[in-house]
């Protein structure tokens, strides 16, 4: 998972009662990493993305916030702040401990209908999560931002995944919930399927699922790794991972979708790189090799959160549609 990448925690905080189905999920690095995002599609919703472009300022982020609500659920990030300077976590603007600046760039999905009008996080989803957040197994499926996540036809939710390449550890987070469908509704088998052992037998028949679509959703995420990266490089694997994501979903990064996903990098070890002409050229192999690592895990954290969503009243989970996928 996502937190197998040293440093990393995760947390999430959700309401599935009736009248509500939404929630926040946080990816917290008290230690700081450098950060960056790639946004694809119509239709997003994010907040301090501009600061991680490779030209500004700030390199470090405290926090990744991702939260239901749409444009409302931004404010689960100011808890997430809030969070942090209570602990003198953040961008140092004064001499005392406490005069920081925490850094939490967010975005969020469109789970409105999925609950009653006015039930959306708010900032005390966002300090919660982060009052859960640690760094063991990450619950998966309807939890967190994931709580109120759709994805085509099905039910979305929130999956995670990791590998290791060549001694770094990459990681990914997924809140699923575009606009394209995860899943060939004629077979049962998920678009990504090959990118990992699921634990499953794929059913091969066709699904009955709601005729009744939207088209506005948004998938979120983040992708960690252990190396040391500038901000242009940790962009890349930013890039790369949305690639992960259209492997995942068809179609993609649509104008209905706000695709969004940050990429973190920690520091603790370095990119190989050669002295001489060639050293730029061995440095840009090994972070390539991380990229494609990106794309596989987030395809791969993709599949998992729907294959662990829960269907809620009105939306089935792939769980609901084809139960004998599950069994032994």
């Amino acid at each position: 998972m996502i937190t197998d990448v040293p440093g990393v925690l995760v947390g999430h905080h959700q309401r599935v009662e009736p009248g509500w189905a939404t929630g926040t999920t946080v990816v917290l690095v008290p230690d700081g990493a450098t950060g960056a995002v790639d946004q694809r599609g119509g239709a997003p919703g994010t907040r301090e993305t501009n600061l991680l472009e490779p030209e500004n300022l700030v390199r470090r982020v405290n926090a990744v916030c991702l939260s239901g609500g749409s444009a409302y659920g931004l404010a689960a990030a100011d808890g997430v702040m809030r969070w942090l300077g209570e602990r003198d976590l953040g961008y140092r603007v004064g001499v005392k401990p406490h005069e920081v600046v925490p850094i939490v760039p967010a975005a969020v999905i469109f789970d409105l209908p999925r609950s009653e009008w006015g039930n959306r996080p708010d900032a005390s989803f966002g300090y919660a999560a982060c009052a859960a957040a640690g760094g063991g197994p990450v619950a998966e499926g309807t939890v967190g931002a994931g709580a109120g996540a759709k994805v085509g036809s099905l039910k979305g939710g929130v999956g995670s995944a990791s590998e290791v390449v060549d001694g770094f550890t990459v990681g990914a987070l997924a809140v699923v919930n575009a606009a394209g469908e995860a899943v060939r509704l004629a077979t049962g088998e998920p678009y990504a399927a090959d990118h990992g052992d699921f634990g499953v037998s794929w059913p091969g028949r066709p699904g009955e699922v709601p005729a009744a679509r939207t088209d506005l959703n948004t998938t979120i995420g983040v992708v960690a790794v252990d190396a040391d990266l500038s901000k242009a490089e940790c962009r890349r694997l930013a890039v790369g991972a949305q690639d992960g994501l259209a492997r995942a979903v068809r179609p993609a990064h649509t104008m209905f979708d706000g695709d969004t996903v940050f990429a973190l990098a920690t520091g603790a070890r370095e990119l190989p790189a050669d002295q001489g002409p060639f050293g730029t050229a061995t440095r840009a192999a090994a972070l390539d090799t991380l990229c494609s690592a990106a794309a596989r895990v987030f395809a791969r954290a993709m599949v998992r959160g729907v294959l662990a969503a829960e269907g809620v009243p009105g939306l089935p989970a792939y769980r609901n549609v084809w139960p004998e996928a599950f069994k032994p």
